[in-house]
């Protein structure tokens, strides 16, 4: 029986999961608090891919015989890079757990808690939403073998992100591109074209330390989708301590000195690409794109997010539109769900969610 107390501490477990916001790739995050008496005598958090779980972590703390363990997501109970906690828990005698969410991972899904249960520990599930959305991109990953798509897009009020000429530093404030960097701190890959790379030649790299965790600043894997093979080998994005792909045609070469090549088949479209990132455990992906891909992308089903920084500018109607987008008639629009609206500076952040889009 779930009470005021349990949701209580099943929330806090769910606040040290995002510590690991910005290290944890790969992994769900996940948080553990555990209980006796009302009194929580221990705590952890995942803090990055292969380290030790949460539940180990907070059974550390202290001496959790006959506790209550509260946790973010479902206790694992196959041996990876660590041990399945499901066997520590019962190990150093938990009374009872009590999750968040339920882990659609085949090898966990419902096991760890049946594996609890018949232990002899009690057992209680209350799916949190928070849960959900603290993991959105490993819950899409394992249930349809796609990562979270974020895009990303920084434009003035008319919608417009460079001149005619191309000139696009900078439309948005200092705070909306240091407010940007969160979502690159918390992807896993990084995409972008060959256009944007010729065009600015961005470095694509999360700059700022309030984002290190443990070992420091993670940066994500970059991604061009560039059909012929035109990265520049000293193009900065390869500059950062970090894996680099080129997403390429058949026109392409079949090495690149400083990315890995990644053929793919120009009318499957972007789902090879998105596929491709999944199978390397890429929860989230950040689109940073000209209007080319951005509107590729929009163009689909494929992404889930969109977040866009909008500068009190008007650039007129020759500039650059915020996305290449073909469409004739009006029931062809893309339509989205604000779900929230923010001033960082002096600009708006607008957050957009593609209807439809997991978790509900």
């Amino acid at each position: 029986m779930i009470g005021a107390a349990d949701r209580l501490f099943l929330r806090r477990a769910v606040e040290l999961a995002a510590r690991g916001l910005y290290s944890v790739s790969g992994n769900p995050r996940v948080g553990c608090v555990i209980v006796r008496d009302g009194n929580v005598i221990g705590r952890g958090w995942h803090q990055r891919a292969g380290g030790p779980h949460a539940e180990a972590l907070a059974i550390a703390d202290a001496d959790v015989r006959g506790a209550t363990a509260y946790v973010s997501l479902e206790p694992c109970c196959h041996t990876g890079r660590q041990p399945p906690c499901v066997a520590a828990l019962i190990r150093h005698g938990v009374a009872r757990v009590v999750v968040a969410l339920t882990d659609p991972d085949p090898r966990v899904s419902g096991r760890g808690c049946q594996a609890l249960r018949q232990a002899g520990v009690n057992v209680d599930v209350e799916e949190l939403p928070a849960a959900a959305e603290l993991n959105a991109g490993y819950l899409k990953r394992v249930r349809h073998g796609l990562p979270w798509v974020r895009v990303k897009v920084a434009a003035s009020l008319d919608g417009r992100v460079a001149t005619a000429s191309g000139e696009s530093q900078w439309i948005t404030s200092p705070a909306a591109r240091s407010d940007a960097q969160h979502w690159r701190a918390r992807s896993s890959a990084i995409v972008t074209g060959v256009g944007t790379v010729l065009a600015d030649d961005p470095a694509l790299t999360v700059r700022e330390e309030r984002f290190a965790g443990a070992g420091g600043i993670r940066q994500p894997l970059v991604a061009v989708a560039d059909r012929r093979g035109r990265t520049p080998t000293d193009a900065k994005l390869f500059d950062a301590d970090r894996p680099a792909l080129l997403f390429c045609g058949e026109e392409a070469p079949a090495r690149h000195p400083r990315a890995q090549v990644v053929a793919g088949d120009r009318a499957a479209g972007l789902r090879p690409l998105l596929e491709h990132l999944a199978g390397r455990g890429c929860d989230e992906v950040l689109v940073e794109a000209g209007p080319t891909l951005t509107g590729a992308f929009l163009g689909t089903t494929l992404w889930d997010e969109t977040v866009i920084y909008l500068a009190p500018k008007l650039l007129g109607s020759e500039a650059l539109p915020l996305a290449r987008l073909t469409l004739s008639r009006l029931a062809d629009c893309v339509t989205a769900q604000v779900v929230a609206v923010d001033s960082i500076g002096p600009d708006v952040r607008v957050v957009l969610r593609r209807v439809h889009a997991e978790p509900a």
